[in-house]
C-alpha cells in the first residue's frame, strides 16, 4: 500500500510507542471471553489485536479506534512497512495475557451503571 511519507512515520512511531508500553507493562491489554481477539484501552482509543489464531498464514491485525468518533486505523501482519510491527505486539501481547484470566467488556458493571446517572 503506498502512503505518504509523513502518515508512515506517524503510524510507525504510534506502532512503537505502542509496542514500548506494551513491553515495559504499562499498556494492560486484556482476553475477551469468548473471543480470540486482545484489547486496550489507551489515550482515549481502543486498540483490539486479533485473531489470535495460531495458523502462521491468517494475518494479524491491529485496529485503532477513537471512542469519540467513527474514525479508524488498521494495520496488518501482512502490511510491507509495518507487518513486522504487528507480528512483534502480538509477541508481547500473547505472552503478557497468557496467564491473565479471560474478561467480559460488555459486562453489565456498577461502575458501568454509575455513568447513566
Amino acid at each position: 500500500m503506498l502512503r505518504d511519507t509523513k502518515v508512515t512515520e506517524r503510524i510507525g512511531r504510534f506502532l512503537a510507542t505502542i509496542i514500548e508500553l506494551t513491553e515495559k507493562g504499562k499498556l494492560p491489554w486484556n482476553r475477551q471471553v469468548g473471543s480470540a481477539h486482545r484489547y486496550a484501552r489507551w489515550n482515549n482509543n481502543l486498540l483490539i489485536l486479533g485473531p489470535s489464531d495460531e495458523k502462521v498464514e491468517v494475518p494479524r491485525y491491529l485496529f485503532v479506534t477513537p471512542f469519540d468518533s467513527p474514525a479508524c486505523l488498521e494495520v496488518n501482519s501482512e502490511d510491507e512497512d509495518f507487518g513486522q510491527d504487528v507480528l512483534k505486539l502480538v509477541a508481547l501481547v500473547e505472552k503478557a495475557t497468557s496467564a491473565e484470566p479471560a474478561v467480559d467488556p460488555f459486562a453489565i458493571t456498577e461502575e458501568m451503571l454509575g455513568r447513566l446517572d
